[in-house]
């Protein structure tokens, strides 16, 4: 198992745990907040199976019917994961608007506040160590699980302060049960606000969206240092394929150069290339530069 499919099996392992938590928490105590952020662990757990599934899919070989490898996989995992963090966001507000026509008394909050206390360090730590592992691996799919997963420790820590607050109130004589489902709705606006985030950044490798300015510079400047001999190159491309980087770029040479010189020139660009993106796929097109014809006059 390598770290990717690790990474992606423990956030599975969280989010089942936590859901049965707050699950039994929010029916005890009435708290549609807390059945809110059990929904929105469900959908949690929904997209670490997605990215379980992607992770493992992603690092397949190349075969015959997909020549450039199956990195796509994790970006079509996170289109999907984005749409599902939407559909819960619509039900988590359903449900609020149904509590503030119909208000109900809210019980057990100790334990409620309890439950959420535990969900945001759980899901503190482990959204750290998949963003840590998607960083290192350049994982979309385990930094659209992450993103899930540090959404949910605000939004835990949300629900925790407002039960908190109606807690606090009831001490007082006060009743602010109306809190409740407004911190769910304030959930659910958060939730809409990730996902439309998550859907754009996972959706535009789909388009073949080129690289970042930065690693365009990069690769324009690895390509000027590499090879002093050649008078320039032109017409780079880029597009990225969840980790995977396709560069391809022309590149002018002398034309008395031999096919072995130009060969190691583009070696060595494409080595110098991969050392700064290990997972870079880079094409070179090599062509002679425009040599100048002399003038009739020179000639006689």
């Amino acid at each position: 198992m390598n770290r990717k499919t690790r990474a992606a099996m423990v956030s599975v392992c969280s989010n089942i745990s936590l859901i049965i938590m707050k699950m039994v928490a929010g029916f005890a105590s009435g708290s549609v907040s807390i059945i809110s952020e059990a929904i929105h662990s469900a959908m949690d757990l929904v997209a670490a199976l997605i990215a379980l599934f992607a992770v493992k899919k992603s690092d397949l070989p190349p075969d015959e019917r997909h020549p450039y490898g199956h990195d796509k996989i994790e970006n079509v995992s996170g289109v999907i994961e984005a749409l599902l963090i939407l559909l819960a966001a619509g039900w988590i507000i359903f449900e609020a608007v149904d509590k503030l026509i119909t208000p109900s008394p809210i019980e057990s909050i100790g334990w409620g506040v309890l439950v959420m206390v535990i969900s945001a360090l759980v899901n503190s730590g482990v959204s750290a160590y998949l963003y840590k592992v998607a960083r290192e691996e350049e994982s979309v799919a385990l930094a659209a699980d992450a993103l899930h997963l540090k959404a949910d420790v605000l939004t835990s820590a949300g629900v925790a302060v407002g039960l908190g607050g109606i807690w606090l109130a009831g001490l007082f004589g006060y009743s602010l049960a109306i809190l409740d489902p407004l911190v769910a709705i304030a959930v659910a606006i958060f939730i809409v606000r990730e996902a439309i985030s998550m859907l754009n950044e996972a959706f535009q490798p789909l388009i073949d969206q080129s690289m970042s300015p930065e690693e365009l510079a990069m690769t324009s400047r690895i390509i000027t240092e590499c090879c002093p001999a050649a008078s320039g190159f032109h017409d780079l491309r880029s597009r990225r394929a969840g980790r995977r980087r396709h560069i391809d770029f022309h590149l002018t040479l002398p034309p008395e150069m031999s096919i072995g010189e130009a060969h190691d020139i583009c070696d060595r660009i494409e080595h110098a290339i991969m050392a700064q993106l290990p997972h870079a796929i880079v094409l070179i097109h090599v062509e002679p530069e425009e040599q100048e014809l002399p003038s009739p006059l020179a000639i006689n």
